[in-house]
């Protein structure tokens, strides 16, 4: 007779391997994975807007963050939990369509999940829930297109007043009271390297990096690209000079397979010698007479070869990494060659100076350069006290700039990045589409008030959802109300009054503590940031409802190798 403890399992535990986890229902499933989204959707609440709180989050590399960004808080979280980890996503898509509205896009995910919550414990299946939140955001998309400011689809994106004006929301709620600093200076940087056609600016090439010591007010524009090192040999300052760039460094060239030379006299290793200094002469000379006057390596410099150079009056530079020499090649219009030879008349680069310079106790090398079709983009660059070069342009046209960023500490550099960071990003979107909406929850206000309006006209069971729906756009003027330290019911209250008489621009003024009209304030987003915020928000709020049972198989593998510490985050 077979022992009951041989007999196979019953059911779904007979069917998956031993270790396994399996939830179901509404309390094991759906309402566990909305309770974990409201978790994380709680932690980014109290960031967002102007008077967001900062964060401080210690990543697995011990490396410190704080801030109030929700991308970065959410990314070095590391969330493992399933359904959260939706929102997350829902926050990079954010972050990597726009730019900015990543806080948006998970508070709102996580106040749409908290009153399905409250319709599922009322009786509604997830499925109407569903029905109704579609039908919701579909109405949100049409009265957003209605908010539109009217005018603001035609725009000069080298009006620096119309740019600033798109841009400071964005870079206010990640440095609320520096905006009028930092707006012009991103401005600056932003028009001065958009192309003819602006739907091609391009970030992925802007650079950012920081300079201890001053403060924001000593932040500046340079026209032009920097590289973090000093000019090799003592030739400091080139003007009008070709630039020739060697991948492979300056130096003498080791042969393919090792090879013995057998020397039997003194006047045999004079000549050797002799012979080695003549063909690393003989190259130099041959750049020299090419017309370069800087020579840009990849690599080493010989001390031979730098002898020459100086001999020659050949400005030396050294650029170590691979990416900053690529960048370096489209900004000077060279192209980098692999061995040290004459470079043909094409491969040469162009800047109207080179010159070594200080700002700010680190000696920088500036190199004001005329382009004509190169690729253009913002390098943001860094200075610790180094000795750096910069590629200046004087000329106008497509060029680099560099905004260089001064702070007391690391943590309040690493903010300012951010905000210019979203700043770049708001350029960006507005050159594709520079339409824009009440600021200061004037919006959200707005789109409750008419999505009730829209539910109460709707038969069956999807009404109480829109209206749900509707109710979670409280959560935007809400947290701003909580975070600035003011009465939120009060504050709401008085939106709706406005709102109701038709003042559909009457926003929060949160130095006030009062409500105003947007467009005395100054204060709008862009039309695409909320627009897709709020649908990645619906997308996400609608799969995790979507999920009624979770199945996880047991973890391969041993035990996790913790990393070590003191390791880098590369």
């Amino acid at each position: 007779m077979v022992g009951l403890g041989a007999m196979p399992g019953y059911g779904i535990q007979s069917m998956l391997k031993e270790g396994h986890k399996h939830l179901s229902g509404l309390d094991e499933a759906v309402l566990k994975n909305i309770d974990a989204c409201r978790e994380l959707s709680a932690i980014t609440r109290t960031s967002l807007g102007p008077n967001g709180m900062n964060k401080m989050v210690i990543n697995h590399l011990d490396k410190l963050f704080v801030t109030n960004d929700a991308a970065t808080i959410v990314n070095e979280l590391e969330v493992q939990h399933p359904a959260a980890k939706i929102l997350v996503l829902a926050g990079r898509a954010q972050q990597e369509e726009i730019g900015d509205g990543a806080n948006l896009t998970i508070s709102f995910a996580g106040e749409l999940l908290e009153k399905a919550e409250e319709l599922i414990r009322m009786g509604l299946h997830p499925s109407e829930i569903i029905i109704g939140y579609t039908k919701a955001i579909n109405k949100t998309v049409e009265i957003l297109e209605d908010l539109v400011e009217k005018g603001s689809e035609n725009m000069d994106v080298r009006n620096k007043e119309e740019v600033v004006l798109r841009m400071r929301s964005a870079v206010a709620s990640k440095q609320f009271g520096q905006e009028d600093i930092l707006c012009p200076l991103v401005a600056d940087a932003c028009m001065q390297v958009c192309p003819k056609n602006p739907a091609n600016f391009n970030v992925d090439n802007v650079r950012v990096a920081k300079l201890l010591g001053g403060g924001l007010h000593n932040s500046s524009v340079v026209r032009g690209m920097v590289l973090k090192n000093d000019a090799v040999g003592s030739i400091k300052r080139v003007e009008k000079a070709k630039i020739a760039v060697f991948a492979g460094g300056v130096d003498t060239s080791a042969t393919e397979t090792k090879g013995t030379v057998l020397i039997h006299s003194a006047e045999q290793l004079e000549n050797y010698a002799k012979t080695e200094e003549a063909k690393v002469e003989e190259l130099i000379k041959a750049v020299a007479d090419s017309g370069a006057k800087v020579i840009v390596s990849g690599a080493a410099v010989g001390d031979m070869a730098l002898h020459f150079c100086e001999r020659y009056k050949l400005m030396v530079l050294r650029i170590s990494s691979k990416f900053e020499l690529r960048r370096f090649c489209r900004t000077t219009g060279s192209i980098a060659l692999l061995k040290l030879s004459r470079p043909n008349a094409d491969e040469l680069g162009y800047a109207d100076s080179v010159s070594v310079e200080e700002i700010g106790g680190a000696r920088v090398c500036f190199m004001p350069l005329f382009l004509s079709n190169r690729h253009d983009f913002i390098l943001l660059t860094t200075f610790n006290s180094l000795q750096v070069t910069v590629v200046k342009n004087e000329e106008g046209g497509n060029s680099v700039a560099t905004v260089v960023l001064r702070g007391s500490t690391d943590s309040i550099l690493d903010d300012l990045e951010r905000a210019v960071d979203d700043g770049v990003n708001t350029y960006k979107s507005m050159c594709r589409d520079s339409r824009i909406i009440p600021g200061a929850a004037a919006t959200e206000i707005e789109l409750a008030r008419r999505l009730k309006e829209f539910s109460l006209k709707e038969t069956g069971l999807d009404q109480y959802a829109i209206a749900k729906f509707a109710e979670s756009f409280e959560m935007v003027p809400r947290t701003l109300a909580e975070n600035a330290g003011l009465s939120a019911m009060e504050i709401i209250s008085s939106l709706y009054a406005e709102h109701a008489g038709g003042n559909t621009k009457v926003g929060i003024d949160l130095e006030e503590g009062a409500c105003k009209d947007v467009s005395i304030m100054k204060i709008w987003d862009l039309y695409v940031t909320k627009l897709f915020a709020l649908k990645y928000s619906a997308d996400a709020a609608c799969t995790v409802l979507r999920v009624d049972q979770i199945i996880m198989a047991k973890p391969a593998g041993g035990p996790r190798r913790d990393a070590q510490p003191g390791m880098d985050e590369d």
